[in-house]
């Protein structure tokens, strides 16, 4: 617990800091576009239609949006992964409430105070901001207070286009069923919204009451708070007594985060600061290497094959393996290292009572069973080509179809929810369960060698590439599954960080 709690400092300032900035931008903008809109109907019409319609774009959907947008419009100059990113899109999810309060308290002043206002000859800037303003300040606020809650909370997501955050804690934490580090991101986000929000409530009823002492001890308080919180990013040193900073990314399952931090030891070990970027999707993951956004990370061989390059043949893994590496370096100027020793493919795994009372041993058998059957998944694979080359060369209709996070689908199997998952062939779950792995006779699913790929700044540092170069070929499967084990088992759970240092002990790394 105590481990878990020491890394909320840096990543709550990191929150901190990304939550107000998209608030800020959001009130540039709908501040002047709510008093505009207050006074021509068509306006605001169009300005709080888009705003809604902002809000029906999934959280997760809108962030990884702007990382291709961002790369095709800066042409790899601007940075698409991380904070820039997030802050659009948190930016955009903070308008509705913004401009819906503003328009809504501008168009409730008495008619017979704004004639009053121009009987006395005020001109309308003056009439807006010695009247206007002070009388529609407390429905604006509580505008501001619902855009700052669901600004805070929806932060906590930008961990899948590589911002840190407070999301960290909470991915990091469902991945590996580290509930510790749940609890921490969730405890000190809802800590964080609750105290901005009632400090804000404050300020409200100070400006709505005209007692000043109230609304300015409330922005006092706010005040003092951003500084404190964001404390830790001031006085962190920056130059790392001038060794070269580097990203290692990672997926979202537990595998990934080991090998991350098996690269990032290395790494350090070779003289290089090491940050990680974890938790981020298979698209964005592979477009952040080849910007340069991140330095070096671990892929799947299927994956690249299929989602990257289109590819639908399953040709022998030495011959995709080597096109993988080609197309890598022509296409995108990214380095293949080379095969880290092991597959990570997907495998539709059974409780073994279940397989063997129904017949089931091959995806052949599955298929004819389908009807009746409920599929759990990762939350990726009923989007990718794999399932739908499996479906074509099995043709499979399940009763239910129902995407999990990895730690939960396998739990979903072993409660009965689901009848058979997609689980990974690395995954020591498989082993430590007993599950039975159905065969794949008409080799519908293509290879996965882990593969290890390095941005093109990187690809020709010869110190960089020499401390990773030890880790091609080394790694066997029945190895990288005790290491996965290690993090996802029940009892003596160990963090990735262990892990990995554990699987270099085993290695001889």
């Amino acid at each position: 617990m105590n481990e878990a709690f020491a890394r909320v400092p840096e990543l709550l300032a990191e929150h901190v800091l990304l939550s107000l900035s998209a608030l800020l931008f959001a009130l540039l903008i709908a501040a002047p576009l709510a008093i505009a809109a207050a006074r021509r109907p068509r306006l605001a019409t169009a300005a709080l239609g888009f705003a809604s319609l902002v809000q029906t774009i999934p959280s997760l959907a809108l962030l990884a949006l702007f990382f291709p947008l961002l790369l095709w419009l800066g042409g790899g100059r601007l940075p698409a992964l991380g904070f820039l990113p997030s802050l659009l899109a948190l930016t955009l999810y903070a308008l509705l409430p913004l401009l819906r309060n503003g328009v809504a308290a501008l168009r409730g002043i008495d008619p017979a105070v704004i004639e009053a206002a121009d009987a006395v000859g005020m001109t309308r800037a003056q009439r807006l901001r010695l009247v206007e303003a002070p009388l529609a300040a407390p429905v604006a606020i509580a505008g501001l207070r619902t855009a700052a809650v669901w600004t805070i909370g929806a932060a906590t997501l930008s961990t899948t286009v590589g911002q840190p955050g407070l999301g960290d804690l909470i991915f990091a934490g469902l991945q590996t069923q580290s509930w510790p580090l749940v609890l921490a991101g969730c405890v000190a986000a809802a800590g964080l919204a609750l105290a901005v929000d009632a400090l804000m409530g404050l300020a409200e009823r100070g400006i709505a009451t005209r007692r000043r002492r109230l609304w300015l001890g409330a922005l006092a308080l706010l005040g003092g708070g951003l500084v404190a919180s964001t404390s830790p990013l001031w006085w962190r040193p920056s130059d790392g007594g001038g060794r070269p900073l580097i990203t290692v990314g990672a997926k979202n399952f537990g595998e990934q985060y080991i090998l991350a931090r098996l690269i990032g030891q290395r790494l350090e070990r070779a003289g290089y600061r090491v940050r990680y970027r974890e938790g981020l999707g298979s698209a964005v993951i592979f477009g952040a290497v080849a910007s340069g956004a991140v330095d070096v990370y671990v892929d799947y061989a299927g994956t690249i094959w299929t989602n990257a390059m289109q590819r639908r043949d399953v040709p022998e893994r030495g011959v995709m393996l080597r096109s993988i590496a080609a197309w890598t370096a022509h296409n995108h100027r990214v380095r293949m290292l080379g095969a880290l020793g092991f597959e990570n493919a997907y495998a539709f795994a059974m409780q073994p009572g279940t397989a063997r009372t129904r017949g089931i041993a091959t995806l052949a058998d599955l298929a004819a069973r389908s009807p009746t059957m409920r599929l759990g998944s990762d939350l990726e694979f009923l989007e990718r080509p794999e399932w739908a080359a499996v479906r074509r060369a099995y043709p499979m209709r399940f009763a239910a179809a129902t995407p999990y996070s990895p730690t939960f689908m396998y739990r979903a199997l072993a409660s009965g929810r689901a009848d058979v998952i997609t689980a990974f062939s690395s995954d020591g779950r498989i082993a430590a369960e007993r599950l039975t792995v159905l065969t794949d006779p008409r080799h519908a699913i293509p290879g996965y060698d882990a593969i290890l790929l390095v941005a093109p700044g990187r690809a020709k540092d010869a110190r960089f590439t020499q401390a990773l170069a030890p880790l091609v070929g080394r790694i066997p499967v029945a190895a990288m599954r005790e290491a996965n084990l290690l993090v996802d088992r029940e009892a003596d759970k160990q963090s990735p960080d262990a892990a990995a240092r554990w699987l270099a002990a085993k290695l001889g790394l």
